[in-house]
């Protein structure tokens, strides 16, 4: 398949864990990608990959607007303009669960990374999604951000239900110009950082109660989400905008 050949495409916080298996999803299928991540121990491991080898890389802070203006005027200056955009970067940043031992950095920083991050890259890209009549804006959301999170805290929560609303606001301001905008809301997938998480935050006890509660008995893969996000970062859903597309075994369900 071939559904991204001749488009370029923008995924922010893509230099390992899912973010690079999003963008070598759609790298497989013949986008031109560039990543933004903060790690450059990351990004030279990503740049030796053969899913990625060649694409464009850029280090920098996505929680600091100064830093994602110079981020995009570089890849501007090297003739990148974006037919889709990822707004990937996001985490819980390892704040406490609970809610009283949360501080106000604590909520800062989350906000900034999930939330703020994506207001101001999505600021930069619109302008040339509107000039050419076309787009596909995808925001990682987060079951947390529908249903609640068995082991992230309430920053992380708020943070993803923020995106997946300004979500469907955005949605309905850029579909008249030509920009469909959708929020794939992924469970607990199993990357590095959340089996670290789920190691310290849950027994095993608990850990296998919340594996039972999946319809599908089993925990999410970075490839589930990735081929979502290319569904809806394709042509083949532009009548598709304004949505939050759950991809969680079935642990939470919406009609």
């Amino acid at each position: 398949m071939e559904r991204f050949r001749g488009r370029r495409a923008l995924v922010t916080g893509a230099a390992d864990g899912l973010g690079a298996a999003i963008a070598a999803r759609l790298a497989a299928e013949g986008a031109t990608i560039a990543i933004i991540d903060r790690s450059e121990e990351a990004i030279e491991k990503a740049r030796q990959s053969p899913e990625l080898s060649g694409h464009t890389f850029i280090a920098g802070d996505l929680t600091d607007g100064a830093d994602i203006a110079r981020m995009m005027e570089a890849l501007a200056g090297q003739n990148l303009t974006f037919d889709i955009l990822i707004n990937n970067a996001g985490g819980s940043l390892h704040t406490p669960k609970a809610f009283l031992e949360e501080n106000d950095e604590d909520w800062d920083r989350v906000m900034a990374l999930n939330v703020t991050a994506a207001v101001r890259v999505s600021r930069h890209v619109l302008p040339g999604m509107i000039e050419r009549g076309y787009g596909r804006v995808v925001n990682l959301g987060s079951k947390a951000g529908r249903y609640g999170s068995l082991f992230t805290g309430a920053n992380y929560v708020a943070a993803k239900g923020a995106i997946q609303s300004m979500t469907l606001q955005m949605a309905q301001e850029f579909g008249p110009l030509g920009i469909t905008c959708n929020a794939v809301c992924p469970g607990a997938i199993l990357t590095p950082r959340v089996e670290r998480l789920l190691s310290e935050r849950m027994t095993p006890e608990e850990r296998q109660k919340a594996l039972e509660s999946i319809p599908v008995r089993r925990n999410g893969r970075v490839e589930d989400v990735a081929a979502a996000v290319a569904f809806l970062a394709s042509e083949e859903a532009g009548f598709v905008t304004g949505q939050l597309l759950d991809v969680n075994g079935g642990q939470g369900m919406a009609s």
